[in-house]
């Protein structure tokens, strides 16, 4: 015989206030896992530049401003392809790509797998191929950028001291990329050449040629006369005096709106003509080498390696939030109290009140102030312009060139270059590109003025020792005396 089941016991339950309060319960979590998907879905919509906030000490996330200003302002569409192996996506990169893709609808990221696209990059570019690096489009115009130009390493210190320092240049290169293929009228800008000048170095030749400089060498010895398309010039740094007709040619393109970033270092040979040209614009080289007498303006223990004040300008506002500029074995430049109407001379560079000058150049037998140097202040940079017809004339002059030697530069994490690049940059009317530079990845250069130096050292070496067996004094005295 069948026994009856009796349901009612089952119905009751579910009609019982345990089971209502759990299914209000279950209703109330499923509700609010809907609504933390949605804002997740939400959130994951909104740009990378409002939801990851960059707390690296070198904003190796945070974009420039002059990067936000030109991707913002695409008219065109711009394609960047990410060359990567699907799961080998470099953090750093995904990161600053998808902050680039945030500011402008013109501007699209799409990944491509060479093992499943092998022949794609050919189209653009027949360089090495490697992993993590990206190709920029805009229409007929294409720029190939290698993993090892935005992770850039650098060895130079690493057969000396086993060291080396890597710096991330994926804004830098990425910048410039889109800034490439977006224009095709780039500005040339000659070097001069056929007094002893020396060669750039390549960090600042290839820093011009990443901020789309075009780099071309000149020559006015024939009588020639500056091209047409020169937007800029560069003397860096003669070794001999510019002839009289190269004077009258240079003199001529700047009375024409010509630009011209000038660089010298001391030297006991004469130069008449180019100091008559660099009067004619109210400023002229003083005798000798600067030392400095205030020890917040130079390296320790060296005071011909200074370390000037850094005044306002375009060219060097990007510098003034922290760092150096380090200038060895510099001259000072005096301006005149006279400036015709029209022309303005800006002194970039100041040393202290306390700076010298001593005309003996390198025959000094004393880095001590002595009776008969020059008092100080000086300049030693300046940055010239005057309205003329043809437009506005402009003129950098830095008075030692030894501010660009590799470890000089390090020693200020890059400035001494940067400074140099934002002066080309400033002459071509490119201040888009100014500031936009690799960051380090790796220590950087601590520089500390002599003064600062030598009151750690005393902090660190008397009084903190002398503070510690005091308190042990006291305390050994106190339990005594118990």
């Amino acid at each position: 015989m069948k026994r009856k089941i009796d349901w009612s016991g089952a119905r009751n339950s579910f009609r019982s206030r345990a089971f209502r309060a759990g299914g209000y319960s279950l209703a109330a979590a499923a509700i609010v896992i809907a609504i933390a998907v949605a804002l997740n879905l939400m959130v994951g919509a909104l740009p990378a530049s409002w939801t990851k906030v960059d707390l690296t000490d070198t904003g190796l996330y945070s974009l420039s401003s002059q990067t936000e200003q030109l991707v913002a302002g695409l008219e065109e569409d711009v394609t960047v392809y990410w060359i990567v192996q699907d799961g080998s996506q470099d953090s750093t990169m995904e990161q600053l790509l998808e902050r680039y893709k945030s500011l402008s609808k013109h501007l699209d990221v799409v990944e491509k797998d060479p093992v499943v696209y092998p022949s794609f990059a050919q189209q653009y570019t027949d360089a090495t191929l490697y992993n993590n690096s990206l190709i920029v489009v805009c229409g007929d115009r294409s720029r190939y950028i290698s993993y090892y130009d935005i992770y850039v390493t650098d060895y130079s210190s690493y057969y000396t001291n086993g060291t080396t320092s890597t710096q991330f240049a994926g804004e830098s290169e990425l910048t410039s990329a889109i800034d490439y293929v977006t224009n095709e009228d780039l500005p040339t800008v000659y070097t001069l050449t056929g007094h002893g000048e020396s060669d750039l170095p390549s960090e600042l030749s290839e820093g011009a040629e990443d901020e789309n400089l075009l780099l071309e060498e000149l020559s006015l010895v024939n009588g020639e006369d500056v091209p047409e398309d020169a937007d800029a010039i560069i003397l860096y740094p003669p070794q001999r005096d510019i002839s009289s007709d190269e004077k009258d040619a240079l003199l001529t393109y700047l009375q024409g709106g010509g630009k011209l970033l000038l660089v010298t270092d001391y030297t006991d040979t004469d130069m008449p003509n180019l100091a008559e040209l660099m009067e004619y614009y109210g400023t002229a080289l003083m005798d000798g080498i600067v030392l400095e007498g205030d020890s917040d303006h130079h390296m320790r223990g060296y005071n011909y390696y200074l370390l000037p004040d850094i005044n306002s300008h375009d060219i060097t506002q990007p510098l003034m939030d922290g760092y150096y500029i380090l200038m060895p074995v510099a001259q000072g430049i005096t301006v005149s109290d006279e400036l015709r109407d029209g022309l303005t001379v800006t002194q970039l560079l100041t040393t202290s009140d306390s700076a010298y000058a001593k005309a003996d150049g390198y025959n000094i037998t004393t880095f001590d102030k002595e009776e008969g140097d020059t008092d100080g202040p000086f300049a030693l940079g300046v940055a010239i312009t005057e309205e003329v017809e043809g437009g506005q004339t402009g003129i950098v002059w830095l008075t030692t060139s030894y501010m660009f030697d590799s470890d000089n530069n390090m020693r200020v994490a890059g400035a001494n270059n940067d400074l140099f690049l934002n002066a080309l940059d400033w002459m071509c009317q490119r201040e888009s590109a100014i500031s936009i530079r690799a960051k380090d990845l790796s220590t950087e250069y601590l520089t500390v003025p002599s003064s600062t130096a030598s009151t750690w050292s005393l902090i660190l070496v008397a009084v903190v020792p002398l503070a510690f067996l005091a308190c042990g004094a006291v305390v050994t005295i106190r339990r005594r005396r118990r």
